[in-house]
């Protein structure tokens, strides 16, 4: 076994990751950008070092910078997490170049199965279908509007090395097509590091449901169970649960053995998740995740596995150690994602910012798997998870009362999150009854009475007159307690330090103050990655004034009357924050 493992994320799930190998007796190694130098995960590691930079793409996505952390630390393995470098072929490679093991597949089933257009052929030929769609990447619109005319719309334009929603688009008719293409690929490009895009049918009514795989390099390949990952807004998952509520037990068992026959048809080793979309009696092969997935953990609370220690298991060269048959699983599981977004009227606006105050639940059957805690920030730069709930039961009523409770006594202060929205959806009767589909949240849940919310936060002061600052040298943090007379406090910028009053009292507002019509304000903190109007331009309301990234995801800020463009106040590359008012229409 590894006697020490970097792992190449931030994050709950690096938080995750550290927890399994500390039980383990593994040695851990963090990295981390400017904005992570005091965050939870990198608490937590035994070491940890800077990459430099704020974006992920200077920060995570720097794998020049990751590559020098491996050598100084002396990593004898790397885990990718999910998102980032978790699903790239050359960052996999690169890995194992340097004669350090990659926590994962091998970087040959990565490139079939992290290209999700090579991971569409190769299904085929392991005799499972796929949804209609295009196995080559896109090049030009037109491509779009001639598979848009020949299967008809909407259409989805997908990242062919990503997932998780990411880079995601439905285009509803030919005009859209331009637009929803330029969109699809800065998303892909900037969560994942590349922009290739390909194209599927958009599946009406369908629910999204995936297999968990694991194999060994002795040839053994097993599924441990399927999740139900239906509950969506802008594609990207809210609740997830185990097993499928409502699905016939003959098409679980030909979902998993097709899940695990695409595995050896790529020579998979380590966890996987095959997906699939499911209508109207019939399954279709939508696409297989190389990596742990942002759910595993329903998957371990129903077959009671460790999948992280799993994998550092068959990484380190042990086999499965189990058979298909020796797999059971017992009782109902549920996830629900916290993000930092304001759900009010059910818009699921990001929203970064501090942390004031964090409760965990409690009792028999909770968990929660977090990357924050009280006085830590979520950053407009990185992923809105705060933390992952995870509640189980003895059947999906236990299960789901149970997370309606451990919801309720989760608290979170300081920005907005989902929670309310997620009690509201666990209580729907189409929830209740598993009719719901990835089209119904954003479909049929009304969501208008979700408020925006607002904090009253106060620090106080304490008795202590110790603070603990960061310090780096070459590259590796560490932390040092400074003592300083009492009602002062420490205030770094950059290389410089600074002794200020400290104040006792602050108000933040979860909600931005009303702007006058015509001003067009941005809702959330965000950086323009395109304006879509000029000076002298007549708009509609309702038409794109610019477009804005935050939180890995773009948001579209709209005019919200008829007029012409008097003044843009902002430029490309800008970073703004709730209230700025970036355009004048009169």
């Amino acid at each position: 076994m590894f006697k020490k493992v970097l792992i190449a994320n931030r994050g709950e799930i690096a938080v995750r990751v550290i927890r399994s190998c500390k039980e383990m007796g593994i040695k851990t190694v963090a990295i981390y950008s400017e904005l992570d130098s005091n965050s939870l995960h990198v608490r937590l590691a035994d070491e940890a070092y800077a990459l430099g930079g704020k974006t992920a793409t200077e920060s995570y996505l720097n794998t020049d910078a990751i590559l020098n952390v491996i050598k100084k630390s002396k990593a004898e393995a790397v885990h990718p997490g999910y998102g980032f470098f978790s699903e790239n072929t050359d960052f996999a490679r690169a890995i194992t170049d340097l004669g350090v093991v990659f926590v994962g597949p091998p970087p040959e089933a990565i490139e079939i199965m992290g290209d999700k257009i090579s991971s569409r052929i190769a299904a085929e030929k392991a005799g499972v279908a796929g949804v209609p769609g295009r196995s080559e990447s896109v090049k030009d619109p037109s491509e779009i509007e001639a598979f848009g005319k020949e299967f008809g719309y909407p259409v989805a334009i997908k990242a062919a090395y990503g997932g998780g929603g990411r880079g995601m688009k439905v285009v509803n008719s030919k005009k859209e097509v331009k637009e929803a293409m330029e969109s699809a690929q800065r998303e892909a490009l900037g969560a994942f590091g590349r922009d290739e895009i390909y194209l599927e049918k958009y599946l009406d009514w369908p629910r999204h449901i995936e297999m968990q795989i694991f194999a060994d390099t002795f040839g053994n390949a097993v599924w441990l169970g399927e999740r139900d990952c239906s509950v969506q807004r802008r594609h990207q998952k809210l609740i997830e649960e185990s097993p499928a509520p409502d699905f016939d037990d003959k098409i679980r068992q030909k979902m998993g053995e097709s899940a695990v026959a695409v595995a050896k048809a790529c020579g998979y080793v380590n966890a996987g998740t095959v997906e699939f979309l499911y209508q109207d009696g019939e399954f279709y092969f939508l696409e297989m995740n190389t990596r742990l997935q942002v759910e595993h953990p329903v998957t371990e609370a129903v077959v009671g596995m460790d999948l992280v220690k799993l994998q550092l298991k068959i990484a380190s060269g042990e086999p499965l150690g189990f058979s298909q048959e020796d797999i059971q699983r017992k009782g109902h599981s549920f996830e629900c994602r916290i993000n930092a977004e304001d759900a009010a009227g059910g818009k699921f606006l990001p929203a970064p910012g501090p942390i004031t105050k964090l409760v965990p639940p409690g009792g028999y059957g909770v968990r929660l798997d977090a990357g924050y805690e009280s006085g830590d920030n979520v950053s407009q730069f990185y992923d809105n998870l705060i933390a992952k709930l995870i509640t189980w039961g003895s059947d999906r009523e236990e299960a789901r009362l149970r997370m309606l409770r451990a919801l309720s006594e989760l608290k979170i202060e300081g920005t907005a999150t989902v929670i309310d929205a997620q009690k509201l959806i666990l209580q729907e009767p189409d929830f209740i009854k598993a009719v719901h589909s990835t089209r119904w949240l954003e479909s049929k849940v009304d969501l208008s009475a979700l408020t925006a919310q607002s904090f009253e936060n106060k620090e106080t002061s304490t008795s202590t007159n110790a603070t603990t600052i960061v310090s780096e040298v070459n590259g590796k943090r560490f932390e040092v307690k400074l003592y300083i007379p009492e009602g002062l406090a420490m205030e770094t910028k950059g290389s410089n330090s600074a002794v200020k009053s400290k104040p006792r009292s602050r108000t933040q507002q979860g909600a931005i103050k009303t702007v006058a019509s015509g001003h067009i304000a941005v809702p959330m903190q965000g950086t323009v990655v395109k304006i879509h109007v000029a000076k002298g331009d007549i708009v509609k309301a309702g038409d794109t004034v610019i477009t804005l990234e935050a939180m890995k995801m773009e948001n579209a800020i709209s005019s919200d009357i008829d007029g012409v463009v008097k003044e843009i106040k902002v430029k490309n590359k800008d970073a703004v924050s709730p209230g700025d008012v970036i355009a004048i229409i009169e």
